[in-house]
């Protein structure tokens, strides 16, 4: 197993296209989720929940997912990608952003705790051994693929939709930031 250090440094997700099964068993997942409820969260808010999406229940939103799509005008170029997570996907969580009213936490930073436990999720699959990728699109945000397809609450949205599953390629490398291009440095 490779260090924590040189895991992040080298971390690439899958793409959700290549994932096949097996996928993790619901222990294997309950694993995953607790690693991805310790991430930072003030007051203990706790402004995320994961819904488990099996196969069959992706299946389900797929064709809600083509609905909403034609229904909201978007670019039919962009429909199939929109749509091959859901009839193609084995297994996701989708992470649910839920901010709770607090007067000392604005929703912003609940939404950025939401992200978080995306990305821990999502390094806690591949640490693991899975092949996984974090996907969003426009169903992420569509109050009615919310509320018919995963029953939300009017105030959450999908942080990501967290695809875990066999990896059966080596993920490419893609191109990584330019760090002193991004990083300024302050001493005074």
């Amino acid at each position: 197993m490779i260090d924590a250090i040189t895991f992040l440094k080298t971390r690439r997700s899958t793409p959700a296209k290549t994932l096949q099964g097996p996928v993790p068993t619901r222990p294997e997942i309950e694993a995953l989720l607790e690693i991805a409820a310790r991430t930072p969260d003030h007051k203990k808010l706790e402004p995320w929940r994961f819904i488990v999406l099996s196969e069959t229940a992706l299946k389900r939103l797929g064709p809600l997912a083509e609905a909403r799509y034609k229904a909201l005008g978007l670019p039919a170029e962009k429909l199939a990608k929109t749509c091959l997570q859901f009839n193609d996907g084995l297994l996701a969580v989708a992470v649910i952003a839920s901010p709770k009213p607090c007067d000392d936490i604005p929703e912003v930073e609940q939404t950025l705790s939401a992200g978080a436990a995306c990305l821990a999720l999502l390094n806690g699959a591949l640490a693991s051994g899975w092949g996984a990728n974090w996907l969003s699109g426009p169903m992420a945000y569509d109050q009615t693929f919310l509320t018919q397809g995963l029953k939300l609450e009017a105030h959450e949205f999908v942080a990501g939709f967290i695809h875990i599953a066999t990896r059966t390629t080596t993920p490419p490398e893609r191109p990584r930031p330019d760090m002193p291009s991004i990083t300024t440095w302050q001493n005074s």
